[in-house]
């Protein structure tokens, strides 16, 4: 019996086959340079920005509101629960779509502050069409028209009035 083997492909012996490590880096030495002094720029352009006083860009002005709901949002998994602070049931469904997302960032943002409650959060709209999700308990303000009107539209027909 013979202990010499044949070439069969590229892999003939894998595990005698030694890497292909030669010391050389994977990634270019330029690219890592200019990866850090893009980043080092972005910093510099930033700080003289601060530190001129620039204006502020894509700040939303400063509106009166149109209406404003205290809500209480809760569920499990896909399901989401919106009720009134007066008791009235907006939505209870197994699948809660943009609302269940919503309530997500919401339970981050309160593990984060470590509030082990539910608080209410205020939804309110603006003469804009601007609607936004306020928690007070940690300050945390969602912009929901900024995830587009189909989900914004979620919010809107729960806070719509009931004929």
């Amino acid at each position: 019996m013979t202990d010499q083997r044949t070439h069969s492909g590229i892999y003939y012996d894998a595990e005698n086959r030694t890497s292909n490590v030669s010391g050389k880096e994977t990634i270019p030495t330029r690219l890592v340079i200019l990866m850090f002094g893009l980043a080092l720029t972005a910093l510099v352009l930033t700080s003289i920005s601060v530190l001129m006083g620039a204006e502020k860009v894509g700040v939303p002005e400063a509106e009166v509101p149109l209406t404003t709901h205290e809500v209480v949002i809760s569920g499990e998994g896909n399901a989401a629960k919106v009720v009134m602070t007066d008791g009235t049931v907006l939505l209870d469904a197994e699948n809660g779509a943009f609302v269940t997302v919503v309530r997500s960032g919401l339970d981050r943002a309160r593990f984060n502050h470590r509030i082990t409650d539910n608080p209410p959060v205020i939804i309110t709209r603006y003469p804009s069409g601007r609607m936004t999700l306020n928690d007070p308990a940690t300050g945390w303000e969602m912009h929901l028209s900024s995830f587009g009107q189909g989900n914004k539209a979620h919010f809107e027909r729960l806070l719509a009035p009931k004929n």
